[in-house]
C-alpha cells in the first residue's frame, strides 16, 4: 500500500496557498483507500521562526481546525509532530549521516547567507541558528519515519523531498535497506501563489490570504491583490496575473478557459478581483463554518491529534527499534 505523508508548520493561521499546496491534495488522497496517509501538525519545525509559546499553541489549533474543517477524517492518522519523540531520536541519528555540504546547499540556508552578505554583514552566518541550518534533516525524519513514498509539496519544498530521499539512500548504503526512498508530488496548478503583492504566498511576507477569513476581510484582501495599469477593455495576459494564478488553483479547467477569454476580451481588474472573491467566498463558506465552530471546541481537536499520535507511535515505536539495531544499539549477550 502506497503511504502518502505531509505536514503544516505552526507559524500562524493556514493561507490559501498552504490549502492548495497541501490541505486539499492530501484531503483528497485520504479518500483512496489504496493509499495509507499521514497528516501532522508541524509544531516542532515552528521553533525556528517562533518564540511565541502562546502563538505556537495557538496556530496548532489554527492548523488542526482548518484540516479537519477541510474535510479529514478525524479518524485517519492525524497527529502532532511534537507527540511523536521516536522523530526526535530519529533527526539526531540522520543528523550523524547527513554530510554538511548538503545541508550547505538548502535553498533556506543560503538565502539567510544572501541576505546578510548583501547587508554586509562581516559574519555572513549572523542570527542564522542551527534550527534554520538543520530544518532539512528533521524534515527528512517526518518523511522517513513513516516509510512515505509521496510528499505533496509546493515547488519550493521539492529539494527538502530530494535531501530526504538522499540521506535515506546514505543510511541505507551505511546500514541496510532500512528507509523507503520518497518522492515528490506537485500539482500542475497548485505549486506556489502568488500573495498580495505578487511575490510567493508566504507568511514571512505577510501577504497571505488566510483560508478561513470572515467574509469581508476576504473581500477585503482580494481587493488589495496587486495589478498593473492596464484600463478596462485592453486585452490582458492571464499567465502574469496574480489574480488569475489564485483563481486557476481552484476552478475546473473548463471554468480556467472561460475566464482566460475574458482576460482576451481586457475584463477590468476590478471586475476581476469581485469574480475572484466570489468564487472563493462560495466555495470556502461551508468549511469556514465548520473552521469556527472547531475553534470553539479545542478539546475535541485535541482529543482527534492524541488518537492520531497513538496510531502514529504504533509505527514509529517498533520502526525506530529496527534503526537502532541497524545502527548497533543492540542489547549485549
Amino acid at each position: 500500500m502506497e503511504t502518502v505523508l505531509t505536514g503544516i508548520t505552526t507559524t500562524g493561521v493556514p493561507h490559501i496557498g498552504n490549502y492548495v499546496g497541501a490541505i486539499r491534495p492530501t484531503v483528497i488522497a485520504s479518500r483512496d483507500k489504496s493509499v495509507k496517509s499521514y497528516y501532522f501538525v508541524a509544531d516542532y519545525h515552528s521553533l525556528i521562526k517562533s518564540s511565541d509559546p502562546d502563538r505556537l499553541a495557538r496556530s496548532t489549533l489554527e492548523v488542526a481546525a482548518s484540516w479537519l474543517a477541510a474535510g479529514l477524517d478525524p479518524d485517519c492518522v492525524f497527529y502532532r509532530q511534537s507527540d511523536i519523540p521516536e522523530i526526535m531520536e530519529l533527526t539526531w541519528v540522520l543528523t550523524c549521516m547527513t554530510a554538511k555540504g548538503l545541508m550547505n546547499r538548502a535553498h533556506a540556508y543560503k538565502a539567510a547567507v544572501a541576505e546578510n552578505e548583501a547587508r554586509r554583514n562581516r559574519d555572513p552566518d549572523k542570527a542564522i541558528t542551527m534550527g534554520l541550518y538543520s530544518y532539512p534533516i528533521l524534515m527528512a525524519a517526518d518523511i522517513l519515519m513513516f516509510k512515505a513514498h509521496k510528499v505533496p509539496v509546493g515547488r519550493d519544498q521539492i529539494q527538502h523531498v530530494e535531501m530526504a530521499r538522499d540521506i535515506a539512500g546514505r543510511f541505507n548504503h551505511h546500514f541496510g535497506e532500512t528507509f523507503v526512498l520518497p518522492e515528490a508530488v506537485v500539482g500542475e496548478n497548485t505549486a506556489v501563489l502568488p500573495g498580495l503583492d505578487g511575490r510567493k504566498m508566504s507568511k514571512s511576507y505577510a501577504n497571505t490570504i488566510p483560508l478561513f477569513a470572515p467574509e469581508k476581510r476576504l473581500r477585503k484582501l482580494i481587493m488589495r491583490i496587486k495589478t498593473n495599469s492596464q484600463e478596462p477593455g485592453e486585452p490582458k495576459d492571464p499567465d502574469t496575473s496574480a489574480l488569475y494564478a489564485i483563481y486557476r488553483a481552484f476552478c475546473t479547467d473548463g471554468e480556467a478557459a472561460a475566464i482566460r477569454e475574458r482576460y482576451r476580451a481586457g475584463i477590468a481588474w476590478g471586475e476581476m478581483k469581485k469574480v475572484l472573491f466570489e468564487y472563493l467566498n462560495d466555495q470556502l463558506k461551508g468549511p469556514r463554518a465548520e473552521y469556527e465552530r472547531l475553534m470553539d471546541a479545542p478539546d475535541y481537536v485535541e482529543g482527534v491529534l492524541c488518537r492520531g499520535a497513538e496510531r502514529a507511535r504504533e509505527v514509529s515505536v517498533p520502526y525506530m527499534d529496527e534503526i537502532r539495531r541497524a545502527v548497533g544499539f543492540r542489547k549485549l549477550g
